[in-house]
């Protein structure tokens, strides 16, 4: 991680402005390693630099990764004037200026998302070409047959286009793993509904190599290790 600013990094944190870092430096308020910061623009190493605002240590992060585990009713948005959405779900201490979703899941569908304010590596995990792989549990309101197996491996037609191959596993009569590599509109739903399936209820449980915490109740959320995020990229 290449040297920034330090008021840069210190308002990527989320609990300041770079006016706010301004005024602390300006009255002694900010350390470096030990020493008081005489200047907002002084470089500083996150992974190197120890930095202390009115005394207190500050942990310094470019980025920010979290794992959410979604609850149903709860919109895939920043915002939004009317609903809660996962944005509201984070606690205070792990708050980030511009975090958003990196993708989406239905208001009714539960389970894993991830939450970043890298925009560089919610596009690697999202774009298709880079085939990402997300699996979810589908419960029906019928069997699954082997003929909807069958059909997924093919490549499902929709309207606004084919969907590409998919893996689809029985896991009891009514409910179904599915694996996809892209991520159209209500696809897994509109793919059952092709095969004459209703999705009853949809949770995702992992994104490449990276499975939804168990420990995680519905509602909460922790930072990602770096391991973990290596495992996401398949």
């Amino acid at each position: 991680m290449k040297p920034e600013r330090l008021d840069k990094i210190l308002a990527a944190q989320g609990g300041w402005s770079r006016k706010d870092v301004k005024a602390l430096v300006s009255r002694g308020a900010v350390a470096v390693n030990g020493q008081t910061a005489l200047r907002p623009e002084q470089k500083v190493d996150p992974e190197r630099d120890q930095v202390t605002v009115e005394g207190r240590a500050v942990t310094l992060r470019r980025h920010i990764y979290l794992l959410l585990n979604k609850p149903a009713g709860v919109v895939s948005a920043t915002r939004d004037p009317r609903e809660r959405t996962v944005v509201d779900l984070v606690p205070e201490p792990l708050r980030r200026r511009g975090i958003f979703p990196a993708g989406r899941l239905d208001k009714d569908t539960t389970g894993m998302m991830i939450l970043t304010d890298d925009g560089d590596f919610a596009h690697r995990i999202l774009s298709p070409r880079n085939h990402v792989p997300k699996t979810y549990l589908a419960r029906l309101d019928r069997p699954v047959t082997a003929e909807m197996e069958t059909a997924f491996a093919a490549g499902i037609p929709l309207k606004d286009g084919d969907c590409l191959p998919a893996r689809l596993e029985r896991v009891e009569e009514d409910l179904a793993r599915v694996t996809i590599c892209e991520g159209m509109y209500h696809q897994i739903k509109r793919m059952f509904g092709v095969c004459g399936a209703r999705v009853v209820a949809l949770q995702r449980i992992s994104m490449g190599g990276l499975e939804l915490d168990g420990t995680l109740a519905e509602g909460e959320c922790r930072e990602l290790r770096k391991e973990e995020l290596a495992r996401i990229r398949g």
